[in-house]
């Protein structure tokens, strides 16, 4: 929904406006995880996504033909950051090189937004069961999609520091 600043009869934003969107959670995770502060450890996480009962009891039918689902989800869990306009080691580790807010995936982020490429274990009414995604018990899920190959990329580049960064995050 566009809201003030857009040309009512094309519905663009006006220059020098920014557009404000309303997003409502589809569903929320739960699994085991609490805390916010563990980072690591994600790969054995079995989640469970309850989608809201406004989608309809089939509102999954088809999803456990794929072998991997797209996860969007809110860090609703963790403190505003408010500035974002200084780069920062991720983690706060100091053996890391400082970068921008959008040069990271992790939860300090203007707009909290999180997204986790998971595997599907099973797909039940409206439960969908997944391992390893990274999000609290309690946390509201945005969106789901479909892994579908035709939109991955084939030469993925990152700079060496970042294996050293993820080198305990997916482990069990």
């Amino acid at each position: 929904m566009v809201e003030d600043g857009a040309d009512p009869h094309t519905r663009m934003p006006l220059e020098g406006i920014m557009l404000s969107f309303d997003i409502t959670p589809i569903g929320t995770v739960q699994n085991a995880r609490t805390d916010v502060q563990h980072t690591d450890n994600w790969g054995a996480v079995r989640s469970t996504i309850t989608v809201d009962e406004r989608f309809g009891d089939a509102c999954l039918q088809g999803l456990e033909d794929f072998s991997h689902v797209e996860i969007l989800f809110i860090f609703d869990q963790f403190p505003d950051h408010g500035d974002y306009r200084e780069p920062r080691p991720n983690r706060g580790r100091p053996d890391l090189p400082p970068v921008g807010v959008f040069a990271g995936r992790g939860p300090r982020r203007p707009n909290r937004i999180g997204v986790t490429c998971c595997a599907i274990e099973s797909v039940h009414g409206r439960e969908l069961t997944v391992m390893g995604l990274d999000a609290v018990s309690g946390t509201p899920v945005i969106d789901l999609k479909p892994v579908m190959a035709e939109f991955l990329p084939d030469n993925v580049k990152q700079p060496e520091w970042v294996s050293r960064l993820m080198s305990e995050y997916f482990q069990p």
